[in-house]
């Protein structure tokens, strides 16, 4: 006879499902439309949903129209740049400008006569208070790093194409230099540019008791970080005493000054120089980085995108912890609270000035002087190969 295989029963049934995952550990899949009309070009190529980096090209569904232009606060050197590049925009290109109040109330931009003109016909908004996506087509940061964290931050969607001006004092993530800025713009308004996606952390602070946002009765709020969630002792003379689980497992336990949880992004800002590995944008993975742990073993590790992180203040703790997101939100979360990461399915589609890999060591380079040294010279003509000087001996003469 033939065999019938035996049906599963009930308990097994119920006992897979309990380990049947939702997320794919390579994470969420991006989207690839970034605001109204951008969107990344198809490639039929593409594997598994995943496009080679290097494929990855900005083009426009339609024209771009609307353009939010970021500015450095409190930096006299950009000012007369914002005029420029907003009096260009929207006398020569007829485009919508989106500028926040606060930028506009500038002493030197509001005294400047000949830019009134110009002011009457940009669009402003007030943080928290509007909500601009499907308004923005295209965004200009003029500063330095904090100009594009700002950027993230005023999007917790789906976020329009940035691109980003050297104007600040380091510029890791700004790229572009201001001298040829409209060769550069259109350029990209032309539909011609290679694009990062900075990948995000979805981001969610709940309490111990009734599982809310902290001091909300509320569902609780996700908020989306580019560079890292830091979660630190604060002002307490303890130690801090953390919890780590991943996929609900408990993994370890934090006691230092605290944690960093951050994106490839973020990789080369607060987490390595707390020891972290530098990790490219376009590598799928989360960061873990301990500070100053009170461990000579506790090593900085690397996890898959699509993992769930739970960062929990330990039962045994002897005091609160602070959480800061970007570096902002900062608040303080007790005995019992924790923070849930993972990584968002809104990145940040960075434009790039040259391409993904050359843009990233150039920064490296430039920004961090990453493996700078003399260079070990040569061995001259009166040395061998050990080192020691060659005497006639040495040399033989050919018949």
């Amino acid at each position: 006879m033939e065999k019938i295989d035996e049906l599963p029963s009930p308990s097994d049934s119920l006992q897979r499902s309990r380990f049947r995952r939702a997320r794919s550990l390579h994470g969420p899949s991006p989207t690839t439309t970034f605001g109204p009309k951008a969107c990344i070009q198809k490639n039929p190529a593409s594997i598994m949903h995943v496009q080679d980096p290097l494929s990855q090209r900005l083009t426009w569904n339609k024209p771009p129209l609307s353009v939010l232009i970021i500015k450095k606060i409190h930096e006299c050197s950009v000012v007369q740049p914002f005029m420029d590049l907003v009096t260009w925009l929207v006398q020569e290109k007829r485009m919508v400008v989106y500028v926040e109040v606060s930028t506009l109330e500038d002493e030197m931009i509001a005294d400047d006569s000949g830019f009134q003109p110009i002011k009457q016909k940009l669009n402003t908004f007030k943080e928290g208070t509007e909500d601009l996506s499907g308004r923005i087509d295209f965004i200009i940061c003029l500063g330095g790093d904090g100009t594009l964290l700002w950027a993230s931050s005023l999007f917790q969607g789906s976020v329009p194409p940035v691109m980003a001006f050297h104007m600040g004092s380091l510029g890791f993530l700004t790229p572009f230099e201001f001298d040829n800025f409209k060769s550069q713009v259109n350029h990209v308004l032309e539909g011609h540019a290679a694009l990062t996606l900075r990948s995000r952390l979805k981001c969610v602070i709940t309490d111990a008791e009734c599982d809310s946002h902290i001091n909300s009765i509320e569902k609780p709020k996700k908020i989306q970080v580019l560079n890292e969630v830091v979660i630190d002792r604060g002002p307490s003379p303890y130690l801090c005493h953390l919890d780590l689980y991943l996929e609900g497992r408990h993994v370890t336990s934090v006691q230092g000054d605290g944690l960093i949880v951050s994106t490839p992004t973020g990789s080369t800002a607060y987490a390595v120089a707390a020891g972290a590995s530098m990790v490219h944008p376009n590598v799928p993975a989360i960061m873990v980085t301990p500070i100053c742990p009170h461990s000579l073993s506790f090593r900085p590790i690397v996890v898959p995108a699509g993992v769930e992180i739970k960062v929990m203040v330990s039962p045994e703790s002897r005091g609160s912890a602070w959480v800061s997101l970007d570096g902002r939100n900062r608040q303080e979360i007790k005995v019992g609270d924790s923070v849930r990461i993972t990584t968002s399915e809104f990145p940040i589609p960075s434009i790039c000035k040259l391409d993904q890999i050359s843009d990233w060591f150039d920064s490296l380079a430039e920004c961090l002087h990453w493996n700078v040294r003399r260079p070990q010279r040569a061995f001259n003509n009166n040395e061998g190969a050990n080192g020691r000087v060659k005497d006639d001996s040495d040399c033989s003469i050919e018949a």
